[in-house]
């Protein structure tokens, strides 16, 4: 999976580190005759390249960076009531990994690549991370619960060098969650529960109804004069 150079830091040798904003790092050394990247010696040059796809194995293997952090997570989820949109192929914003965590049961994971990458969720296996911006889906083996994580790339903490700004036009990872399917977006953050149909749990203080035990659409039909 080829991903954007959004910044730069030199490691602890001196040698100069890509950071791509899928979080991950890679090393750009001019080391010749073997490693010819002459760019990579000035400020000047180094900013040019800024925006330039670089591959990265990591995401290929759908390795969460340790540059991320949890911006919140859903509630948990079973075979009834998890979003049916899970179960087909949807894909992560830019900037955003999920983390599926099961709890109970089993679950199949398949996200799309050269080749595709399948994993089956279980006790021994119960946490599978999902790169942006790549199709992904899931599959029910039975009775199942679990929840998924919602990071965006943050290196405010991971590096200890500062980074140039960001002068590719790109969104930041605070722009979007994604597809619809994720809930990264309409999730409350009060409750946890999914807010796109305007449910909230009971006791909410965040639903503006003040109902808070029943779908928005539940109660447009309680309160319409033909009901």
């Amino acid at each position: 999976m080829e991903r954007s150079i959004g910044g730069y830091h030199q490691d602890e040798l001196g040698d100069w580190v890509a950071e791509l904003v899928c979080g991950h790092n890679q090393h750009v050394r001019h080391r010749p005759p073997f490693q010819l990247r002459p760019w990579v010696l000035t400020e000047a040059e180094r900013m040019t390249r800024m925006g330039t796809p670089l591959d990265c194995p990591l995401c290929d293997r759908a390795g969460l960076p340790e540059a991320t952090r949890l911006v919140r997570s859903s509630p948990d989820w079973n075979e009834d009531t998890m979003p049916k949109g899970l179960l087909r192929a949807h894909r992560l914003a830019a900037g955003t990994w999920g983390r599926i965590v099961v709890k109970e049961g089993r679950l199949f994971f398949r996200m799309a690549g050269d080749p595709p990458l399948e994993a089956e969720l279980a006790q021994s296996t119960p946490v599978q991370a999902i790169p942006p911006e790549v199709e992904h889906e899931v599959r029910l083996a039975g009775p199942v619960r679990f929840s998924i994580d919602f990071l965006a790339v943050d290196r405010s903490e991971s590096s200890g060098a500062a980074s140039p700004p960001n002068t590719t036009g790109a969104r930041t990872p605070h722009d979007e969650g994604g597809d619809r399917a994720c809930w990264a977006g309409v999730l409350c953050p009060e409750c946890g529960a999914v807010t796109a149909d305007g449910y909230h749990r009971p006791g909410c203080s965040a639903d503006p109804s003040g109902g808070g035990d029943e779908t928005g659409a539940a109660r447009r039909r309680r309160s319409s004069p033909d009901s």
